[in-house]
């Protein structure tokens, strides 16, 4: 027993110890679909210590970099998304995707994977769309409300789909589907950080009120340009910022922020666990992670959703929680002219502040990489 998770039996039925399962891990691109995969696999093999998982992602893409940080292997392909802004840019795709293939298969002959998860992201569609070729096992997690084009496709032949709300038999068949929530980092779901430990870690004092801006690991430009134009406002009002500004422009912000003793910026934040007990608001896109994890830590939240996100599902991600009164949510339009002074207003109203941590609290979904991994070796090992 470990972490009130019961191991997986790994002998065959000799009572022989088995070979390790080989489990391939695909997708990426942003840290919606990474750090979701990283809790799986690292749920996977507290289940299970007998187990060998490999990732696949994206050459030049952030798994690249986040993966091996988590003590994974990882593989990168040479595949590329669709650009919606360059069609010129499009031309290289079909040769790309098929070279992506050809490094698909050498993969699968040299590891020989007893089962494929896909988490999201282009990379993940050869990897799955060649595993349903071979007849190896294929699993998907959909994060979203709203099924990307690419998992609807793979979803109809996939072995299971795991969906983090209800209402998704309109992208896959209803008996493929089983409803888990999205898995939140354990680093973010156990921590036991203080306030005070987690403000000396962003060099910051303990008594102002704190701010925490996470526009994605790519940063949000009209968070980001709502900041800039309204920096001394926080320290006029007595409070402190942790900026997460995304790699766009980061030295510019970065620039703005010397010499000012109560904010830090940059352009990732590695230890969210720390950002999240160092924060006393949070503003935050509504993608459907970032969700999650909020929810888990429990803090009162001002989300500004990405208004091109397929479906507009950022919109209904952050309305959800409005309308239960467990956070508030500015237009992504009017975000420059009224998010700051609405943080402003929410750090000076105690009982709102209060009654939004208490009520997104309420909404947490934990255990949800336990549940997919649990899941997943049940099946594999029938």
């Amino acid at each position: 027993m470990e972490n009130g998770v019961k191991n997986i039996n790994i002998a065959n039925g000799d009572n022989k110890p088995r070979d390790p399962w080989r489990i391939i891990i695909a997708g990426g691109g942003t840290g919606g679909h990474i750090f979701p995969a990283i809790a799986i696999a690292n749920a996977l093999q507290t289940l299970d210590k007998n187990i060998d998982i490999l990732f696949i992602g994206a050459k030049g893409k952030m798994e690249m970099e986040k993966v091996p940080q988590a003590g994974y292997l990882i593989e990168g392909l040479d595949i590329a998304g669709f650009n919606r802004q360059s069609l010129l840019k499009n031309i290289g795709l079909p040769y790309k995707l098929i070279k992506s293939f050809f490094q698909v298969k050498k993969i699968f002959q040299n590891f020989k994977p007893h089962a494929v998860i896909g988490v999201g992201g282009y990379s993940s569609f050869p990897v799955l769309r060649y595993a349903q070729s071979k007849g190896v096992p294929s699993f998907i997690h959909e994060s979203n409300s709203f099924a990307g084009r690419s998992n609807i496709l793979l979803g109809k032949k996939a072995t299971r789909v795991y969906v983090a709300t209800a209402g998704m038999e309109k992208f896959f068949p209803e008996e493929k589907i089983m409803i888990t929530g999205n898995p939140v980092r354990r680093n973010i779901a156990e921590s036991i950080i203080s306030r005070g430990d987690a403000l000396r870690f962003f060099g910051l004092e303990d008594q102002p009120k704190t701010v925490l801006a996470i526009g994605g690991s790519l940063g949000a430009r009209s968070i980001n340009e709502s900041l800039a134009n309204h920096l001394t406002d926080f320290e006029k009002n007595g409070l402190q910022l942790i900026w997460q500004t995304g790699k766009t422009t980061a030295a510019i912000y970065r620039q703005m922020g010397d010499g000012k003793k109560n904010i830090w910026v940059g352009d990732f934040i590695r230890e969210m666990e720390m950002a999240y007990a160092a924060a006393d608001i949070v503003i935050s896109r509504a993608g459907a992670m970032s969700v999650a994890e909020l929810c888990v830590a429990g803090k009162p939240t001002v989300f500004v959703p990405f208004p091109l996100a397929a479906e507009d599902h950022q919109t209904v991600n952050a309305m959800y929680l409005v309308n239960k009164q467990a956070a508030l949510m500015i237009p992504n339009k009017e975000a420059k002219e009224k998010l700051v002074s609405t943080i402003i207003g929410l750090s000076k109203n105690e009982a709102l502040e209060n009654t939004l941590a208490k009520n997104i609290k309420q909404m947490a979904v934990l255990h949800a990489d336990e549940t997919i991994a649990k899941s997943i070796l049940t099946i594999i090992s029938e």
